[in-house]
């Protein structure tokens, strides 16, 4: 969350940042929070001053019963009178923190000064572009036409079996995206040197607010409501929550994580959007990484963690973007966030596969992770990173496709054979 000084402070570069952000639902809950946050410090002013009366006023009794003489009336009836009005007033003050505690769950995070201001994706900036696009000297057939030719994937008995956007893996199919999962998982933790994590993929909803999907996005999770879990929307949630309410240690740091989960999303606000085959679905697979590390090294780790991201679709030899997001095609706890973009030649399009991001101190004040710079320093908050090192959905799309032969089969990228134990698809 937003640290409650720099709203104090600075409210109109806070006002500012949600507009930009075009999260226009969260200026009323702003204003009420300064408004809150005034009311609390001058709740806090009086309780300070009435509890040094009060002690004044005890002190008194106390002398003059350590005398043997009865106490002043009046300060006994002052007494009782303080001690109520401060029992109120702490009463007060736990409502006050309660309310503002849940409004600032609402305000999303400030965008950093490097990012563009825009209204929408036609504002995010090309930063870099990768490979050759393929010349479509043949009929390209798309990753549906393909899986039908090949029998790589069942919608329809997937649809039967769970419903529309839960895909069925067949054959090479299934064992193209086992291949990908466990080759993506390898060069991270054997190249970039992110320690491999296997998480749970359903947690609480402290895990989820304390990433902030909760509550502004509470609509898009699937809930086991009996046990009050949440299918998990990535393997950010679990990764990033094993440090929730910890001080890590100075020298621990960077602390990278890399994990593979399914993840489920509801997409509620996805009607009208392109639903055809991996393009959108409710469930998908996806190796996350995931950074803890000082506040002045952050953004450099956020290069870092983007080219670790990017290493894969070079390897695999399939080409691709990186777009530097506008204030209004942010997520709503990003500071700043790259996406990167494939082609995929049938589609004509460039699809999204990995979002990475610096949230800097905005998940840690939520979730409370800290860092000591060393035994005698203050606790401090630490900065958290994460992308997608890839999604595999709209990955297997472009691959198929820029892989594929004018005789319908596609080629398998050298450097994922050993995991997939065959060359060709046909």
């Amino acid at each position: 969350m937003v640290d409650i000084k720099i709203i104090r402070e600075q409210p109109d570069v806070v006002r500012t940042a949600v507009k930009n952000k075009q999260e226009t639902g969260a200026l009323e809950k702003f204003d009420r929070i300064i408004a809150l946050d005034k009311t609390r410090r001058e709740a806090i002013k009086n309780v300070e001053e009435k509890k040094a009366s009060l002690n004044k006023i005890s002190e008194r009794i106390g002398q003059t019963k350590r005398k043997g003489e009865s106490a002043n009336e009046k300060d006994m009836v002052d007494s009782a009178n303080l001690s109520g009005e401060i029992k109120e007033l702490d009463k007060e003050l736990r409502d006050v923190d309660a309310q503002l505690s849940e409004l600032l769950l609402w305000i999303p995070n400030i965008p950093h000064e490097s990012v563009p201001v825009g209204t929408s994706a036609k504002d995010n900036k090309v930063e870099k572009t990768w490979g050759e696009l393929p010349q479509n000297d043949f009929k390209r057939l798309d990753h549906m036409e393909l899986s039908k030719k090949l029998g790589l994937f069942d919608f329809e008995r997937g649809a039967k079996i769970s419903g529309s956007g839960f895909p069925v893996y067949t054959g090479k199919g299934a064992k193209l995206e086992r291949a990908l999962i466990n080759f993506m998982l390898d060069v991270q933790t054997n190249e970039h040197g992110y320690k491999e994590i296997f998480p749970p993929f359903v947690v609480n909803e402290l895990s989820l607010r304390g990433t902030a999907q909760i509550p502004k996005s509470f609509e898009d999770m699937y809930r086991c409501a009996d046990d009050d879990l949440f299918l998990i929307p990535t393997a950010e949630v679990p990764l990033t929550n094993l440090h929730r309410d910890e001080t890590l240690k100075g020298e621990e740091l960077p602390i990278r994580y890399s994990g593979y989960s399914a993840c489920f999303r509801r997409e509620a606000g996805s009607y009208g959007k392109d639903t055809k085959g991996f393009l959108r679905v409710h469930e998908f697979n996806k190796v996350e990484l995931v950074k803890f590390t000082a506040p002045e090294t952050s953004f450099d780790e956020l290069e870092s963690l983007t080219r670790n991201a990017e290493t894969i679709l070079e390897k695999l030899n399939i080409p691709y973007r990186r777009l530097l997001l506008c204030t209004g095609d942010m997520s709503f706890a990003s500071a700043k966030t790259y996406d990167l973009e494939a082609w995929a030649p049938a589609e004509q399009k460039w699809l999204e596969v990995s979002s990475c991001s610096n949230l800097m101190d905005f998940q840690a004040r939520r979730a409370n992770i800290r860092f000591k710079r060393d035994a005698k320093s203050k606790p401090e908050f630490v900065h958290t990173l994460n992308g997608s090192g890839l999604a595999t959905s709209r990955l297997i799309v472009a691959l198929l496709e820029n892989h594929q032969t004018p005789d319908g089969t596609v080629v398998i990228p050298k450097v994922l054979q050993p995991y997939t134990g065959f060359a060709v698809i046909s």
